[in-house]
């Protein structure tokens, strides 16, 4: 079946059909792209190569449940959110060795232990709040802030009113707002005590 001259939206409808051929198409037109978007956030190329096969397996896995109206669209955020998710969970401190100090530096020493435990508890906490919302309030929050889709695209993407998508993202950044004021008076109380 040489279907290389299909569009992307001719490619998708047979894949939802199962049709290994359009998704390995699909595949070799656009991996080289994102993964040379990819490479620009991690310079390292086994990762990178890794994120792109996840990204499209997981296309592959869910493609009975995924409406894809703008290919570009969607595989721009989808690679951020790869992108995220790795960093996210890969998360390290480079260590720099150095043989000889110069004298004139002066002798510190800088412990960001501390700093990264505060971040991820505050990160926990601002997670926690947004799991007490309503799970369409999530879903809705999450398209717009992690997958970067504008509100009509999450209208569209849904089925509701433009108006409902901005509704429930003002109700989730509320929610963050009145919260924040707890996650920041524990953060400041933290600091004074470690002073």
């Amino acid at each position: 079946m040489a279907n290389c001259s299909l569009s992307d939206a001719e490619l998708w409808n047979l894949i939802v059909k199962d049709d290994h051929h359009a998704f390995t198409i699909m595949f070799q037109r656009h991996w080289l792209r994102l993964y040379k978007t990819t490479l620009n956030y991690i310079k390292d190329t086994e990762a990178c190569e890794e994120i792109i096969h996840d990204l499209f397996l997981n296309i592959w896995k869910r493609k009975n449940y995924l409406t894809i109206s703008d290919f570009d669209k969607y595989f721009k955020a989808a690679t951020r959110y790869q992108v995220y998710n790795y960093i996210k969970k890969n998360k390290t401190v480079p260590i720099e060795y150095r043989e000889h100090i110069p004298e004139e530096s002066g002798s510190y020493a800088l412990n960001i232990a501390d700093e990264n435990i505060s971040y991820q508890d505050l990160e926990g906490q601002l997670s926690q709040y947004l799991k007490s919302l309503p799970e369409r309030c999530q879903e809705i929050f999450f398209l717009s802030r992690v997958h970067q889709l504008d509100n009509n695209e999450i209208a569209e993407k849904l089925g509701i009113s433009k108006r409902t998508v901005e509704n429930q993202i003002t109700r989730a950044l509320q929610c963050i707002r009145f919260n924040i004021k707890d996650i920041v008076f524990s953060f400041l109380l933290f600091c004074a005590m470690i002073k």
